[in-house]
């Protein structure tokens, strides 16, 4: 990442501001797209074709089962994007990793998980995070989610509860941003950004511009 990278994450809620001719000229030198969850993929489409860049995603509790534009074309995921739950990927030097979905509040349904389902995705991605310490000297730059982490813009109720495991994932592996949806804003005094440790928590809901600066070379950390 030779200088910094501007990101548009969204999550949550199709806005007609994204989702019409001009949003490259409205929001322009966007080097990236992330998606946070519970978005139609047709949405997330047409974002990577009006921006014309990569996008990145996980999924929300809401992303059931197939999703059909208007014109009836099934859609299994986004085309130009790739989920990245249970992955880690590089973009042009700025390392991330996924993990989708919120607290299990139906058995039956995909996309949710318990504490302990959750900290076995995490475990997962343990190699790869590994690795990336090894070859890059740090271990993750963002971590992409659907759920906020256990009491940082959370609410009381199971289905909007944090993870614990995600606090813990910040506090071993130290990204700088975790860029979570969910949880929706109706109040503009409500709190978007939380410094835990060495990383900003943000609540991109319903989309947040963010201007990322290179990472610091292992020499200079």
């Amino acid at each position: 990442m030779a200088g910094a990278m501007k990101i548009l994450a969204v999550s949550d809620r199709v806005l007609e501001q994204l989702y019409c001719s001009d949003a490259r000229s409205k929001y322009p030198g966007v080097d990236l797209l992330i998606g946070c969850g519970d978005l139609p993929f047709y949405y997330l489409e047409f974002l990577v074709s009006a921006f014309d860049v990569c996008l990145v995603y996980v999924r929300g509790n809401h992303d059931r089962g197939p999703q059909y534009t208007i014109g009836g074309r099934v859609l299994e995921q986004v085309q130009g994007g790739v989920d990245i739950h249970g992955r880690v990927v590089n973009r042009d030097g700025l390392l991330l990793a996924g993990l989708e979905g919120s607290m299990r509040y139906r058995a039956d349904a995909p996309f949710m998980y318990t504490e302990s389902e959750m900290r076995w995705e995490v475990y997962r991605l343990l190699p790869q995070l590994l690795y990336n310490r090894l070859r890059h000297g740090r271990f993750l730059d963002v971590l992409v989610t659907h759920s906020p982490p256990f009491a940082i813009h959370d609410r009381p109720d199971v289905a909007h509860t944090g993870f614990k495991v995600f606090n813990t994932f910040m506090r071993w592996f130290k990204p700088r941003y975790l860029l979570h949806g969910h949880i929706h804003i109706y109040r503009h005094d409500t709190v978007r950004v939380t410094q835990f440790e060495k990383t900003s928590v943000i609540n991109v809901y319903p989309y947040r511009i963010l201007n990322v600066a290179p990472a610091p070379t292992p020499a200079a950390v």
